[in-house]
């Protein structure tokens, strides 16, 4: 609480300048040497040196500044490799504090002996972080191997002694550097963060909603968070069941390319479904476990995400993945990344090609050490000189920001090509393909028309982005999502029956969804242009007469009169769609042979497994015969509406004809009569509104006023 803290620090006032004075005086030190080193020419050469002293520099300093160095110790494309060996000390071998009074915390807070709970404990901590430090234990009655986390003594008051010098001193750096960004607004919500952390009812709350929430996704089998143990979890000690494995960045296993996928997807699932977002995901929190599983320690600092801001999330990540470069401005505008009073300037400021230049070079990988950062800077500050500052960093994305960051910086140190942005994919595709919501509609609609998304009558999907879509939530349904980890007993009926139950999910759905609103459109346009090919096709078959008609055409139609009706004559939009069409069918095919799953080998099913596929597959569709039935009523009403339009189009077309010219007659053609003459729409109108006076009288009442109503209108049409 800023306001609590300010009144309670301001009878304290020695006590903040001292420790003020220990912040500054510790960093000058440090400051000082990297200058003589840069004047010196000796950066690279003291390089060790000054990491080991950046490393110790924090440590001294505390939990505050230990939590900075683990997010830095993990980019490798931001630090130097001497820095990012010196500070990877802060991940998990923080000097600890005594033994003795960790027990002692321990029996205060069990209300008993530590050995009448535990038959072994280690002697010193196994792991020692910023905030606690970790003890490997045996439960005496159960025999249970357990980890105990043992909060450190007295480190809230650091903590706000220093988020409160943070707080007043942001104003100062926002205004000295003419920044947008709400600075005190992110110090806040870092300082949040940190009171969670100091809570250890709260952690074990927030592992048990993570492991509650992922039960519902394809990620249940392969991520997880070590169980709590209720009975020895207080405030200050959090007990756990105790998990083997070795951290992730450190294993040399063969899968740690596909756990590294695993944990974006996990955390894309966090931040964009379950709406909480562990915040803490340095490498000694991410174990690869002996089985293979993701595990994910230390549930203090989660951020919380609301739905309309999870929405807008998916579609500026949707933009980003499909490179639609020019949807980010609104996207960084509806974010909070643009200010409100600046939004009209979002388009006409130059921002696109800036971001265009920055998200593709990300896109391609290598992180931060791919982007042109002197182009940037210098196109940043062309763009501040015309419109001032456009940019600022809203105080929620601090965490989203440190968690994506330490993500990346993992996935580099595996692969130092790694694109974040293509690593979204799989996730993203599988949201935009899956998700109900009109909004991740919308973003879907982009995504897989582009710019032609507003034009429904003519837009047609984008075979590349499609590739890329259907691509995506591939690598999302197999490897990425871990589906076949550990699954390698199930028969290959098993594996196709899962398979056919997603698509039929998709396209057979009794609620119309976005994805089958489109499905049903491009189906729709298929099938008419697929029929007017193959007429056309099918007469030509058929030979040509001496007039330059087919036969099968002069039968069909002697007089002609359907010639060139838009309903049978092929345009170009029919080819464009026959042929992505075909690059469609093949993209599926391709799939299907690069998936490197026998399982999916249809060449090899033998006829009894295709005897048992019929069988479930005909039980599935009738399981599902109420969303047959309406997606094939949708589908016909699609094929009226294409119909009813293209012959509209095609009346169109005649009304702007050029008239043909007089006959030498004088006559003049009749003209056509009205439909419906003026009286008699008078005589609808009035049965009409007689009808809706009289629709809650009795059906006999309503019988005898229909007779005469009736009588009335035949006696004014004779008139």
């Amino acid at each position: 609480d800023p306001v609590s803290a300010r009144d309670y620090f301001k009878s304290r006032f020695p006590e903040v300048v001292a420790r003020a004075l220990q912040i500054a005086i510790s960093s000058l030190g440090f400051g000082l040497s990297l200058l003589l080193d840069y004047i010196n020419n000796d950066l690279d050469n003291k390089a060790e040196e000054r990491a080991d002293e950046l490393s110790k520099l924090l440590t001294t300093l505390g939990p505050s500044f230990i939590k900075i160095g683990q997010s830095l110790s993990i980019r490798t494309d931001l630090l130097s490799p001497a820095y990012v060996r010196g500070l990877k000390s802060l991940q998990d071998q923080v000097p600890p504090f005594d033994s003795t009074k960790a027990k002692q915390i321990l029996e205060e807070e069990w209300g008993r002996p530590v050995n009448s709970v535990l038959s072994k404990i280690s002697d010193e901590p196994v792991a020692a972080a910023s905030l606690g430090q970790v003890y490997k234990a045996t439960m005496k009655e159960s025999g249970q191997e357990v980890a105990i986390k043992v909060l450190r003594p007295n480190i809230d008051g650091q903590i706000a002694l220093d988020m409160y010098i943070l707080r007043e001193t942001a104003p100062v750096v926002k205004k000295l550097f003419n920044l947008n960004t709400d600075l005190v607004g992110i110090v806040d919500t870092w300082g949040l963060g940190f009171v969670d952390e100091l809570d250890y009812v709260s952690e074990a709350q927030n592992a048990r909603d993570f492991m509650e929430g992922i039960q519902r996704t394809p990620l249940k089998e392969v991520v997880f968070a070590p169980p709590v143990v209720e009975n020895l979890s207080t405030g200050k000690v959090l007990t756990t069941e105790w998990v083997i494995g070795e951290r992730l960045d450190r294993s040399a296993q063969a899968d740690v390319t596909l756990l590294c996928s695993i944990a974006m997807n996990s955390y894309l699932t966090m931040m964009l479904e379950l709406g909480t977002l562990h915040s803490d995901p340095h490498p000694g929190n991410l174990l690869r476990t002996t089985d293979g599983r993701l595990c994910i320690l230390d549930w203090g600092m989660v951020t919380r995400l609301d739905s309309d801001l999870q929405l807008t999330l998916i579609s500026h990540m949707a933009h980003l993945t499909s490179r639609d470069y020019a949807e980010i401005p609104l996207d960084l505008l509806k974010l909070g990344f643009i200010p409100e009073e600046k939004g009209d300037m979002i388009q006409e400021s130059g921002i696109v090609e800036v971001l265009a230049d920055i998200y593709g070079a990300w896109t391609n990988g290598g992180g931060a050490a791919a982007v042109n950062v002197n182009k940037v800077i210098s196109q940043l500050q062309d763009l501040t000189a015309e419109k001032g500052n456009l940019f600022q960093i809203p105080p929620y994305f601090a965490y989203i920001a440190k968690c994506f960051s330490v993500l990346e910086g993992i996935g580099l140190s595996n692969d130092e090509k790694y694109s974040i942005i293509n690593e979204c994919l799989p996730y993203v595709s599988k949201r935009l393909l899956t998700d109900q919501n009109e909004r991740t509609g919308a973003a879907l609609s982009t995504f897989i028309f582009g710019p032609e998304k507003s034009n429904i009558d003519t837009r047609l999907v984008d075979y590349d982005r499609v590739e890329q879509l259907i691509e995506g939530f591939s690598d999302y349904a197999t490897s990425a999502s871990g589906n076949l980890l550990g699954r390698e007993d199930l028969s290959r009926t098993k594996m196709l029956e899962e398979a056919a139950e997603q698509v039929l999910d998709l396209v057979f759905c009794e609620k119309e969804t976005p994805l089958q609103r489109i499905i049903v459109e491009q189906v729709a346009k298929i099938i008419g242009a697929q029929s007017r090919s193959l007429w056309s096709s099918i007469k030509g078959a058929s030979g040509v007469l001496p007039s330059g008609r087919t036969i099968l055409g002069t039968l069909v139609d002697p007089l002609g009169l359907w010639r060139t009706s838009p309903l049978v004559a092929v345009n170009n939009l029919d080819t464009q769609i026959i042929e992505t069409t075909q690059k469609l069918v093949n993209l599926v095919q391709t799939q299907v042979q690069q998936s490197n799953n026998p399982m999916f080998d249809l060449s090899t099913v033998s006829r009894e497994e295709a005897l048992e596929l019929a069988a479930i597959l005909g039980q599935k569709i009738w399981e599902r015969r109420n969303g047959v039935v309406k997606t094939g009523n949708r589908l016909a009403t699609q094929l009226l509406k294409i119909t009813a339009k293209k012959l509209e189009d095609g009346e169109r077309d005649t009304m702007q004809l050029p008239s043909a010219p007089e006959t030498q007659s004088n006559q003049k053609e009749p003209e056509a009569e009205p439909r419906m003459s003026k009286r008699l729409q008078n005589a609808r109108q009035m049965l009409f509104e007689l009808e809706e006076e009289n629709s809650a009288k009795t059906t006999d009442e309503l019988k005898s006023e229909s007779f005469m109503t009736a009588a009335a209108v035949s006696v004014q049409n004779r008139n």
